[in-house]
C-alpha cells in the first residue's frame, strides 16, 4: 500500500516560508493498493486535494472519495480538484450521514453538502462538477473502496458526526484520526486503530495548549501518542499541524516526543510517501 500526504494542516491553509516544509495545505491523504499505478482512494477533500491531480499527470480521477467529517478545512478542496472536475471523470463520495443526509435516501448526501457548496457560498453545487460524480451516506462500518477495505468508526470531535477511517489492503492496515478529541475519546478511536502499522493522527496542539485542544475539540501531541501506545500501533505520523505553527515548531514537537516515546513517531509532511 502506498499512502502519500497531500496536506497536512489543519483549520486553515498556512502559506508563507515559515511553513514550506511542513506544507500549508489542509487535509487530504491518498492511497495506491498493490498492482495500480494510480489512488483508488482519497481521504478527505481539503486543500491538499489539489496536489493530487500533479500525482495523476492530470489525469481524471476514478476512484472513491471518503470525507472524515464536513468541516471546512476537510471539503474545501472539492471544486478545485481539477483531476475530478474534468470529462472521464468517475468519483464515489462518501460522507458521514447525519441530518438530512441517510444511507437509503437517493440524492440526500449531495443536499447536505450542497449547505456549504452552492450560491451564495460557492458559484456552483455538488452536480457542477464535471465527469460522473455519485455521493452518498455511510453509517460507521466495513465496506469496500478503492481497492481496499474500509471501516468507519465515530470519534469525538465537535461540530457534526465525525468518523475514524481504518483502511486494509495488501496484508497491512492504516489508522487515519486527522480531527479528534482525545480528551472525550469513549475508546472508539483506540478500537479502530488497534494494531496497525501506521497512525496518522491529529497533533494540533501541544501539551500545553490542552484548553484549545479541548475548546476546538481535538488532540494534542501527547494524546496522539497514548493512543498510538495503547492501539500498539508500528509507527505514528504526527498530521493535522496547527495553522500558526512553523515548521521549526512542528520539527521541536515531534522531537520532543519522539525521544521518550516507545514506538516511531515523525511530522508528517505535504507530499510525504508512506511505503506500507
Amino acid at each position: 500500500m502506498r499512502v502519500t500526504l497531500h496536506g497536512v494542516r489543519g483549520s486553515t491553509p498556512a502559506p508563507g516560508a515559515a511553513f514550506v516544509r511542513t506544507g500549508g495545505h489542509t487535509s487530504c491523504v491518498s492511497v495506491t493498493v498493490r498492482g495500480e499505478t494510480a489512488p483508488g482512494l482519497v481521504l478527505d477533500a481539503g486543500t491538499g486535494l489539489a496536489n493530487l491531480t500533479a500525482l495523476l499527470g492530470g489525469a481524471p480521477y476514478r476512484g472513491d472519495l471518503v470525507l472524515s467529517h464536513l468541516h471546512w478545512d476537510h471539503v474545501q478542496g472539492l471544486p478545485f480538484f481539477r483531476s475530478g472536475d474534468v470529462d472521464g471523470a468517475d468519483v464515489r463520495l462518501w460522507l458521514p450521514a447525519q441530518s438530512v443526509a441517510a444511507p437509503d435516501v437517493p440524492g440526500s448526501a449531495a443536499t447536505l453538502l450542497r449547505r456549504a457548496m452552492s450560491p451564495p457560498h460557492f458559484p456552483i453545487g455538488p452536480e457542477g462538477l464535471a465527469g460522473r460524480w455519485r455521493f452518498g451516506a455511510r453509517d460507521a462500518g466495513w465496506f469496500e473502496a478503492g481497492g481496499a477495505r474500509v471501516r468507519l468508526a465515530d470519534i469525538a470531535h465537535k461540530g457534526g458526526r465525525t468518523f475514524g477511517i481504518r483502511v486494509e489492503a495488501d496484508g497491512v492496515s492504516l489508522a487515519y484520526l486527522p480531527d479528534h478529541d482525545a480528551a472525550a475519546d469513549d475508546g472508539a478511536a483506540a478500537d479502530l486503530a488497534d494494531g496497525v502499522d501506521v497512525l496518522l493522527h491529529d497533533a494540533q496542539f501541544t501539551d500545553g495548549e490542552r484548553y484549545w485542544a479541548t475548546a476546538y475539540g481535538h488532540a494534542t501531541a501527547g494524546d496522539a501518542i497514548a493512543l498510538a501506545v495503547q492501539a500498539r500501533v508500528g509507527r505514528l505520523v504526527l498530521i493535522h499541524h496547527a495553522p500558526t505553527r512553523p515548521d521549526d515548531e512542528a520539527d521541536e514537537l515531534a522531537s520532543k516526543h519522539a525521544a521518550a516515546a516507545p514506538l516511531p513517531v515523525v511530522v508528517g509532511r505535504e507530499n510525504d510517501v508512506l511505503e506500507l
